[in-house]
């Protein structure tokens, strides 16, 4: 109970795969915090079993409060679909507090519902920027800040950003990754397991690659150059390569599926659940990606990581971690793996600050004196 004696409800709005590790750390040091009752919001943006409800069980996410089952769709029929569902959520029971996480559509969506009602919003991962106004997620993530009043930041970048922006210094609060609070607390249990069993590699001898932007997915002729790469990569060492299922309608529709299939070092998969996808990382050679997470998860863990794009809103995984932006330099791409082969590729200690685990305490004793 709060000072006026009225349990402050906190809606917790998730509906992309990494919105549900982000907010598990909520969830898990919630019992310390009586005086917020937190909710989960899921939108539906991700359906697929497992990106939604496996990952709730995994996490440890109690059942959503509502699930708007949004499913797929254009951004602009996504947001607002979410936009008129979410109201109607608030309208018949209105929460003291949302909060929003990351950059997906749910975030940009369920924030501007709750402004508009006068509801305070806290955005978890604020003041990421890639400076690439073609990403909807930069988008999404200016937007998002520029209507916040409580932005939880995970690194100093993100401060530098803000400030720059003009927001209120008051309402900026360096607090750490929540994602990483996750990763910490279920890595123990995702270390018993053997995913790559299933798929006949060794540990610490595959290459993990995950693909799903658009900027590398939508055209044929830069999807064909990154899978010729993954092809000779898959030459020198076997390679996992979980396909998102919108990159999966990519590759069926350029007739990529078929030829990367035909690679015998090459194993197509199906996303995984959260614990197998962390155990799979945790023993790659490698992961070659697009996902802004997992250039976060992979500093932590130690992995060198290869991103295929051509910036980053997480420059701290550079600076400090274990990932080198590839964009399409592919010279640059064969001498990563060269020194990767070699043992030389930089080794750097991730030690982030804030990145201790402890981030969702923070957050929440911060809601806890701000409502």
């Amino acid at each position: 109970m709060d000072n006026t004696g009225i349990m402050r409800k906190i809606d917790v709005i998730v509906g992309a795969r990494p919105n549900f590790m982000k907010a598990a750390a909520l969830f898990v040091v919630a019992p310390d915090y009586p005086g917020l009752a937190l909710r989960v919001i899921h939108t539906g943006q991700h359906y697929d079993v497992n990106m939604s409800h496996l990952f709730l069980q995994e996490l440890g996410l109690p059942e959503p409060h509502r699930h708007l089952q949004v499913g797929s769709g254009s951004h602009a029929y996504q947001t607002a679909t979410i936009m008129m569902r979410y109201e109607e959520c608030v309208e018949e029971d209105r929460p003291g507090c949302c909060v929003v996480v990351g950059d997906v559509n749910s975030t940009v969506a369920c924030a501007l519902v709750a402004s508009k009602l006068g509801i305070p919003v806290a955005h978890i991962e604020a003041g990421l920027r890639s400076f690439d106004r073609t990403m909807p997620e930069e988008i999404n993530r200016v937007l998002t800040d520029s209507i916040s009043d409580l932005m939880f930041v995970t690194e100093s970048s993100g401060l530098e950003n803000l400030k720059r922006e003009g927001r209120p210094e008051s309402g900026i609060h360096l607090v750490g990754n929540t994602m990483i609070d996750t990763l910490l607390r279920l890595l123990p249990k995702a270390e018993e397991l053997a995913p790559w069993d299933r798929f006949a590699v060794r540990p610490d001898d595959y290459v993990y690659i995950t693909l799903h932007r658009p900027s590398n997915v939508d055209e044929k002729t830069i999807a064909g150059e990154i899978c010729e790469q993954i092809i000779s990569i898959a030459s020198r060492w076997p390679v996992v390569f979980l396909v998102h299922p919108r990159t999966r309608r990519r590759l069926d529709k350029y007739g990529l599926d078929r030829k990367l299939s035909e690679q015998p070092n090459l194993h197509l998969s199906e996303p995984l659940g959260y614990m197998d996808s962390l155990s799979l990382m945790r023993r790659a050679k490698l992961v070659i990606t697009d996902s802004g997470g997992i250039q976060e998860e992979s500093t932590i863990l130690g992995i060198p990581c290869l991103t295929l794009r051509e910036n980053t809103e997480r420059p701290i995984t550079v600076e400090q971690g274990t990932n080198t932006i590839i964009g399409r330099n592919w010279a640059l791409l064969k001498s990563c793996l060269q020194q990767i082969e070699e043992g030389s590729y930089l080794k750097r200690a991730s030690d982030i600050p804030l990145w201790d685990g402890n981030s969702g305490e923070r957050i929440l004793q911060i809601l806890t004196d701000q409502l």
